[in-house]
């Protein structure tokens, strides 16, 4: 392996062949900038995904990744760069290969549904051969659609839409699938189903997959890699585990997962000293002792401990099933985030005693 460098003086890690049209990859983004106007909304961006791959660029709005996709299906031209496929360059500046000539799926928010055609016809169009029908009756039961098989799309939901764009996409069995924002019209129970099947599906079929979204959680239960943008850039691309566990920065460790920095001391190279008490974790830091820094501490760090000297006051709760994540306010003011057991029922104004367990040291030196 090597380390590609992004544009943020961030890493992000790609096998040693890297971008340079190896079959093994089937999609390859290289150094690309994309402008609207006069603004740059892509600004030298890279990644690879192999053949088979499923990877997800999530961001909030206007980091650019739905502008990324658009370069990828042939809509955007590139200022800078170029795109490959199955190692053809199919994008540089004065070239775009027309999207109908890139055998890729697509599947964006508004749907584009045929209006006078029904579900099923639909789902078939465009597909040919004996297996036609029993293929359609597959994508129909994977999406939930069977009974629907009839309706016109003004006779569906949104959330139905949206699953029979889903199906129409996938019918061609495309090698690549681009998908801007899939599951945002479902319902939460619904969006974590359907993209536990469309990923079953993708794999089953080993289509290569680029999803973009704002949301992590479609993020992580669709995706093998996720790559954090901001401002046209890649922060970190990586799995879903270690962008929660080891995020590159600060801009990644606050917007993957829930968390506070609390200010802390640093007395050995894996040792740190907050309000909280002390605690080693397994990354030691070269900062020097005495070292001002500021500590990531998830809700999972804080623990409660009915024994414990340490109290803090229940400031608002979240239920969330088999746990409840409670705002917690310490003794100084400062406040932060602890998930208990859903029998530990605590009423907002309570004080409850907590411990520190971490055993994971995420720091990064103190702001200004």
């Amino acid at each position: 392996m090597h380390k590609k460098r992004c544009s943020n003086s961030c890493y992000a890690e790609l096998p040693d062949h890297g971008i340079s049209g190896v079959k093994s990859h089937l999609l390859e983004v290289d150094d690309i900038v994309c402008r609207h106007d006069s603004r740059t909304v892509v600004d030298h961006l890279s990644f690879a995904v192999a053949e088979g791959a499923l990877t997800c660029l999530l961001g909030p709005s206007g980091s650019g990744k739905t502008t990324v996709l658009r370069a990828i299906a042939g809509f955007q031209a590139l200022v800078a760069g170029r795109i490959l496929l199955g190692g053809q360059t199919v994008s540089q500046p004065g070239f775009v290969l027309a999207p109908e000539q890139r055998q890729v799926g697509m599947v964006f928010q508004d749907h584009a549904l045929f209006p006078h055609l029904t579900v099923s016809e639909n789902i078939a169009f465009g597909l040919r051969g004996a297996a036609r029908s029993a293929w359609v009756h597959r994508l129909l039961e994977g999406m939930g659609l069977v009974g629907l098989e009839k309706r016109y799309p003004h006779e569906l939901s949104g959330g139905q839409q949206q699953r029979v764009a889903l199906a129409r996409a996938l019918a061609p069995r495309p090698k690549l699938m681009l998908m801007d924002e899939p599951f945002s019209s479902l319902d939460l129970d619904l969006r974590e189903r359907l993209s536990n099947d469309v990923r079953e599906l993708l794999k089953q079929q080993g289509t290569t997959c680029v999803m973009v979204t704002h949301d992590q959680h479609d993020a992580f239960a669709l995706s093998d890699r996720v790559g954090v943008i901001a401002e046209g850039r890649i922060l970190q691309l990586d799995t879903p585990y270690n962008l929660y566990h080891e995020p590159a920065n600060r801009f990644v460790a606050n917007f993957i997962g829930d968390g506070v920095f609390l200010e802390g001391t640093l007395i050995r190279p894996d040792t740190v000293e907050t309000e909280l008490g002390v605690f080693s974790g397994d990354r030691a830091y070269g900062w020097g002792e005495g070292a001002k820094i500021d500590v990531l501490i998830r809700p999972d760090d804080i623990v409660p401990d009915s024994e414990a000297q340490l109290t803090a006051e229940v400031v608002r709760k979240a239920f969330k099933g088999a746990e409840i994540l409670y705002t917690l306010r310490l003794a100084n003011g400062r406040q932060v985030l602890s998930m208990f057991p859903s029998h530990a029922n605590h009423s907002v104004g309570d004080q409850v005693g907590i411990r520190l367990q971490a055993d994971h040291l995420v720091a990064f030196p103190r702001d200004g």
